[in-house]
């Protein structure tokens, strides 16, 4: 009698414990989901908010080749390979509506795009690497779906102007360069998640960058880019957004 009222004594008391755990486990979440919820109208009620963005690209050309790439029989066959990067901007957004943001991201962004070209007579495949800095100045229009929870999916959409600090459209004696210019105008769209967090918005977003204008600059002395016609660029961008 004395074993059974000791095993039913250690039963109540486990009962006990593991009632006590999850009314600290509720209570911790309670005071979490407030917290969240509570940042989240003080996040909303703002016309502005500000916050940082970093992202890693991966970058390389659309090329179309010139007409006297198919009557000339020097250079055999040409094409592109991808580089990576990194970017890192600023951003600034405006609350158009609870659904609608216009977002306005000034950005420097490091990368590296490739040209592979095979010639006649040359065993190996000649390798141009063009590395860019940018300085990018995107503006998007967002759509957030409503909030599940903590989290609430949004798609984007805009342009972008970027200007290569790095350009080398003016060098001289670049018999074996391909020269690139400074402007580029590109369309850019994506997807993201807005993961609201008691004190911070974390936003991981995919975003996919088609250049508009033809970056190439000309000259039909150079051996490579004489036969190019047009380079539009292409990018992959993941990055993270830190919204305060």
């Amino acid at each position: 009698m004395q074993r059974a009222n000791q095993r039913r004594g250690g039963i109540v008391h486990r009962l006990q414990a593991g009632l006590i755990l999850c009314c600290c486990l509720f209570a911790l979440n309670a005071r979490a989901q407030y917290s969240v919820y509570e940042h989240d109208i003080r996040y909303s009620n703002k016309f502005f908010h500000f916050g940082i963005s970093l992202g890693l690209n991966n970058s390389n050309y659309k090329i179309t080749p010139d007409s006297v790439f198919i009557n000339q029989n020097k250079v055999l066959t040409m094409e592109t390979g991808r580089g990576l990067g990194f970017a890192l901007g600023i951003l600034s957004d405006l609350h158009v509506s609870n659904r609608f943001e216009l977002r306005f991201i000034p950005t420097l962004s490091l990368g590296e795009k490739n040209l592979y070209f095979t010639v006649k007579n040359e065993d190996t495949v000649t390798n141009k690497k063009i590395e860019s800095v940018y300085l990018e100045f995107p503006v998007h229009l967002k759509y957030k779906s409503k909030p599940y929870k903590d989290v609430r999916p949004y798609v984007i959409g805009g342009i972008k102007y970027s200007n290569d600090l790095q350009s080398n459209a003016g060098a001289r004696h670049a018999a074996n360069l391909i020269k690139v210019n400074r402007n580029d105008f590109a369309m850019e769209y994506g997807v993201g998640m807005e993961i609201h967090l008691p004190l911070v918005i974390i936003s991981p977003e995919i975003k996919l960058t088609y250049g508009l204008v033809n970056v190439l600059s000309p000259d039909p002395n150079l051996i490579y880019s004489a036969s190019i016609a047009r380079l539009r660029t292409r990018t992959v961008l993941f990055c993270i957004h830190f919204e305060g």
